[in-house]
């Protein structure tokens, strides 16, 4: 069950990127093939200056998704600058030495295209979904604004308030987003995770133009980006179009990406939020955990399947126990998102009948996490868990803009061409012994941070 979304987009137009391949895999509207096949077969290349191709052949429609990746996101942001990174993605859309501002997006409206672009603490993405004849104008396009951006103060200007009253409206009017950032900043203490994507408002009003600048300057370069295109294309076009458009571009002297390390942790966390706007409570419970690339890895595709067995689907631990059979909660699941590059969190949580104490429920939801940790998961469950896990990976070609979603996310976050292939082979050996192992691993009271959201005047923690 996706709760939560890490990632920050320009504007919605659907669902958002982010969570582990199974989420992708699902947004794309990916269903299932054999454990062992590929799922893309997609052709990859790398250009002189250091930019990575990756290209999915999807021939249904002549219609092309065209995705730059830059491998830079909040997480990367200096110190007391944070939404400096969702910042840049929004002037992005503005001027370049070649284009006057907005003549981007009315060039590609004119085209009959659409665009957006995101921001995750590990990467930011800009794309256009368009004509296949169009593919080059889209190249020529993003290339200009790789190097060309030219930003004034007269431009920033209104432009910070457009991203202030995102915030405002996206966070400070929602006291379940609101609860999210102030459980995410006591779930890391020391890792930049902590820190919203949008930024905090007092820091966004005090970024300058010279540090976004230099954020845009040391960070977005060819050798620093990856390029996605999915569609009515083949591979020799797209490498022809990206030796003429983004060939020319030098590649830059990269920074490290330093990024502070979590601390052991010794005591458990909890952030309790009272609300007057709030109309449903709910509670939620994440632990630190390893992600596909950091941590104990090893445990990354047991906890997916985990995730399947406690709190994924009516079929699930949580939700049999709490919703079907006490009737307690009204839904409850568990979420897992292992692609990032550092560690990650793995969660549960619930929201309660009406009249049903949020303590009583949480009590409930323990007993079920302490009587998992003592008995396991069955070969039963287990089973269950992996086969709908597999079946996120049919028809998985039918999607256009879905593989280069799936291939941006895991290249940008430390995976490989051949560990999107392989996720549903490895799923699927995935055994009851590593299931548990992992949960046993991960669901430690010491590594927990719990989130309680609550009417004004609700019992329950004060």
């Amino acid at each position: 069950m996706r709760i939560r979304s890490e990632t920050t987009w320009r504007r919605r137009i659907g669902p958002t990127v982010g969570g582990s391949l199974a989420a992708v895999f699902l947004f794309a509207g990916i269903a299932a093939q054999p454990a062992d096949a590929q799922i893309f077969n997609p052709a990859t290349f790398t250009l002189d200056n250091g930019l990575q191709i990756v290209v999915i052949e999807n021939h249904r429609a002549p219609v092309v998704t065209h995705m730059v990746w830059y491998n830079v996101g909040a997480a990367d942001e200096p110190p007391g600058k944070s939404g400096v990174a969702h910042f840049l993605e929004h002037l992005m859309f503005k001027g370049t030495k070649k284009r006057a501002p907005g003549e981007f997006s009315k060039i590609i409206a004119r085209n009959g295209g659409r665009e957006n672009a995101f921001t995750s603490q590990d990467y930011t993405g800009y794309f256009q979904t368009i004509a296949a004849d169009r593919l080059a104008l889209m190249m020529e396009l993003e290339a200009d604004r790789m190097t060309g951006l030219v930003l004034t103060d007269e431009i920033i200007k209104p432009e910070r308030q457009v991203v202030i009253e995102e915030r405002r409206s996206r966070t400070e009017s929602s006291p379940r987003a609101l609860l999210s950032e102030q459980v995410r900043a006591a779930t890391f203490s020391n890792h930049p995770y902590r820190l919203p994507i949008i930024g905090w408002e007092h820091e966004i009003n005090a970024l300058t133009r010279k540090e976004i600048t230099d954020f845009y300057e040391t960070w977005y370069a060819p050798n620093n980006a990856v390029l996605v295109v999915s569609g009515d294309v083949t591979p020799e076009l797209v490498r022809a179009l990206a030796e003429t458009h983004y060939g020319p571009i030098p590649a830059k002297q990269l920074p490290p990406r330093v990024r502070p390390t979590e601390p052991p942790q010794h005591a458990p966390r909890e952030v309790v939020l009272r609300d007057a706007r709030v109309n449903q409570p709910s509670w939620s419970r994440r632990w630190l955990a390893p992600s596909y690339v950091a941590g104990a890895k090893q445990h990354a595709y047991a906890l997916e399947v985990l995730a399947q067995v406690i709190g994924g689907g009516s079929s699930s631990r949580l939700y049999s126990s709490l919703v079907i059979d006490q009737a307690l909660a009204v839904s409850a699941g568990a979420w897992y998102s292992p692609d990032h590059l550092d560690r990650t969190t793995f969660g549960v949580a619930f929201s309660p009948r009406p009249g049903v104490d949020v303590d009583e429920l949480a009590g409930a939801l323990q007993e079920q996490v302490e009587r998992f940790l003592k008995d396991g998961a069955t070969e039963e469950e287990v089973a269950r868990a992996k086969q709908r896990l597999v079946d996120s990976a049919v028809f998985a070609r039918d999607s256009l803009s879905g593989p280069a979603r799936i291939f941006g996310s895991a290249l940008t976050t430390g995976q490989t061409v051949e560990d999107v292939e392989q996720w549903p082979a490895r799923i699927s050996a995935v055994t009851v012994e590593q299931v548990n192992a992992a949960a046993r691993a991960v669901l430690r009271p010491e590594t927990s941070t719990t989130g309680i959201l609550l009417p004004l005047g609700e019992k329950g923690k004060s």
